[in-house]
Order: C-alpha cells, then sequence, then structure tokens
C-alpha cells in the first residue's frame, strides 16, 4: 500500500475521469480501476455539465463516458471537449447498442467504445488500449467497417439524424414510452415528441405508427449484423 500511495503521489499512475450517472455502477467502476496499480480515479461527476467543469480543472489523462446521461449526451459532451481542445483520451463505456454508436462516438472525437456488460477487465483493457494511443472498438464492429466496400460508406438515411434524434430512435425500437425517455435522456416530453416529429420527416416515414415500426425493425437488424 505505501508503494502504491508513493507512486500517486509521483503522478506515474494514470488518472481516470468517470461520468456516468448510475452511482451503483459508477461505483462498481472506480473500485475496479482503483484496483489497477497503474491507474486511479482522479474524480467522478454524473451529469455532463459538471463533467466538463471539472474536467477543466482536474485534466485527467482520460475519461470514461456514458452516452446516457441527464439533461445533455455522453456525445454532446465529447464534443464539447474536443471543441475546447482539452488533452484528453475519451472512452465510451454504454449500455447503448456499439454497432449504433461506435462510429458516431469516434466521428465525435471519442477514442473508443466498449459496452458496460462487458467482461471488467475487458473494460480495463480497453482504457489501456486508449491510454497507449489506440482506437478500441470491438472485433464485431472493426471487421464489419472493414469489409465495407467504399460504396456502402455513402451518407445513409440514418446519416440524416442528429445523435439526440438516434437516441430517441432507439428508445423507441426498445419500446421505451415518452415517459421513459424523458427520465432517462433528462429531455422534456414536449423535446422528444419535437424529435419523434423530426425523425420521421427525415425518413420520409407517412405517420407515427410507421417509425414505430421502422425502429423496431432497426433495432433487432442492428443486433443480428
Amino acid at each position: 500500500m505505501a508503494k502504491l500511495l508513493k507512486k500517486k503521489a509521483e503522478g506515474q499512475q494514470s488518472r481516470i475521469f468517470l461520468v456516468e450517472d448510475h452511482p451503483v455502477f459508477r461505483d462498481g467502476l472506480a473500485k475496479l480501476v482503483n484496483a489497477e496499480p497503474d491507474l486511479t480515479v482522479c474524480g467522478e461527476a454524473g451529469d455532463a455539465r459538471q463533467a466538463l467543469k471539472s474536467i477543466t480543472k482536474l485534466k485527467p489523462d482520460l475519461s470514461v463516458v456514458d452516452l446516457g446521461l441527464p439533461g445533455k449526451s455522453g456525445l454532446e459532451l465529447i464534443k464539447e471537449i474536443r471543441a475546447k481542445k482539452i488533452a484528453i483520451k475519451l472512452l465510451v463505456v454504454s449500455m447503448f447498442d456499439e454497432a449504433l454508436y461506435a462510429q458516431r462516438v469516434l466521428r465525435a472525437g471519442g477514442d473508443g467504445y466498449i459496452m458496460k456488460q462487458e467482461d471488467p477487465q475487458e473494460i480495463i483493457s480497453a482504457i489501456r488500449d486508449v491510454l497507449a494511443g489506440h482506437i478500441y472498438v470491438s472485433e464485431d464492429v472493426f471487421a464489419r467497417e472493414s469489409m465495407k466496400e467504399p460504396a456502402a460508406k455513402k451518407a445513409l438515411p440514418l446519416d440524416q439524424l442528429t445523435d439526440s434524434e438516434l437516441e430517441v430512435l432507439e428508445m423507441l425500437g426498445q419500446g421505451k414510452t415518452d415517459q421513459e425517455m424523458s427520465a432517462q435522456l433528462g429531455m422534456p416530453i414536449k423535446d422528444i415528441n419535437t424529435h419523434s416529429q423530426s425523425i420521421r420527416l427525415k425518413l420520409k416515414l407517412d405517420n407515427m405508427n410507421a417509425l414505430i415500426r421502422y425502429a423496431v425493425c432497426w433495432v433487432e437488424d442492428s443486433r443480428t449484423k
């Protein structure tokens, strides 16, 4: 223990900041990280606003970011951090399907994506990979992106959606109610309805029933690829 404290005092450990709104998961992740001799948690936040403030002040080496944060999503937080040119590695650890979100995270400026249900030691491996300067995604996502033909990389209808709209679309496909989406996204119900109508128009769907059918099929198809 004395050696561990000495290393921390000398700054030889990589400093990790956690952005996660579920206290139980955040506490478990903190214990997981702090159990590693080369890593230490230097701070935590439950929402994007506090996270940006603390990250700016603490200047950690890496931040673990959840996507489903109240008030403002993890994707928006990543964009703000990059806009401020803060030198930090960003790894998303989320319950949202990697197949749906990994590329958006990387385009926003993230350095990796791993799902919460992965083995805890795989999360530690992802943290170390990103700290080493690598991009981390699952083998399945890497293989799928590598095998795409150039023509397949052209803009798709879903590329028209904003990040918030994509979150709403996925939750519609999961059968979430407006109230559940509002609680999970920290967004007023009227904004949920506005996003839903915008998605419907962008995807050229006739009505909300058609949108829900589309969302359900899209989510199921994405998970079977």
